[in-house]
């Protein structure tokens, strides 16, 4: 995901505190399992901010294990929260559910470009969308929100373990292309970490991003040129 990070004040505490609340409830219900099945269908999910006012959200459905390009949707719509860290799942979800409900097939299962529990209170956006579909979610992040870990080989395919300051495992990093920066990736819901890194392996096809995401990331790219 594309974060828009606005300067000005800091948010109302008000909403602060809502919103923390509503996200601490939400985790409660996240569950961490592996797939009744092998997916059929998988679909990548990400968004962007067009203008500081506005944000599109695409999502493209993929055969797997083939990786063929079955559907891509796309929606705009207005910004309604403020920029609060943390909490940047209740920006996007809005208009990630109304992009997800103009979907034909639905997926078996969703990547989406952010994290999964790899998130300070372990709701990234991946765990967030995953709740409210109640469907299997992980999160395919480019950068580090929190946690540690031991740089991985920089050979394909190159794993190490993404810790908190306990030790609990968050999510793994991934070398998804020969000496390129890491991948991290998180369970998000009704995901396990094997899972959610197994489906990251497997959508790999050359290039430093999974299919799934890479290609949700391109048609974005594409359908920003239809709002000028």
């Amino acid at each position: 995901m594309a974060y828009y990070r606005p300067p000005g004040p800091p948010a109302d505490p008000i909403i602060v505190r809502d919103l923390t609340r509503l996200q601490d409830e939400m985790r409660t219900r996240v569950r961490q399992e592996a797939l009744a099945r092998e997916p059929q269908f998988i679909a990548g999910c990400d968004s962007s901010f067009p203008t500081p006012e506005t944000i599109l959200s695409v999502f493209v459905l993929l055969r797997f294990p083939s990786l063929e390009l079955v559907e891509k949707v796309w929606s705009v719509g207005p910004v309604e929260v403020p920029y609060i860290p943390g909490l940047l799942s209740f920006r996007e979800a809005p208009n990630v559910l109304r992009t997800y409900e103009k979907l034909q097939q639905k997926p078996d299962v969703i990547m989406v470009d952010g994290h999964g529990i790899a998130h300070p209170r372990r709701m990234g956006i991946a765990a967030h969308l995953g709740v409210l579909l109640d469907m299997p979610t992980f999160g395919v992040a480019k950068q580090k929100l929190t946690g540690t870990f031991q740089e991985p080989a920089l050979t394909k395919g190159s794993i190490s373990a993404l810790t908190d300051r306990n030790g609990e495992l968050l999510g793994e990093v991934i070398r998804s292309k020969d000496k390129v920066q890491p991948l991290f990736v998180s369970p998000g819901h009704r995901c396990d970490q094997a899972t959610a890194t197994r489906l990251t392996l497997a959508c790999l096809r050359g290039y430093k991003l999974p299919e799934p995401t890479r290609l949700a990331d391109h048609w974005a790219e594409e359908f920003k040129k239809e709002l000028k």
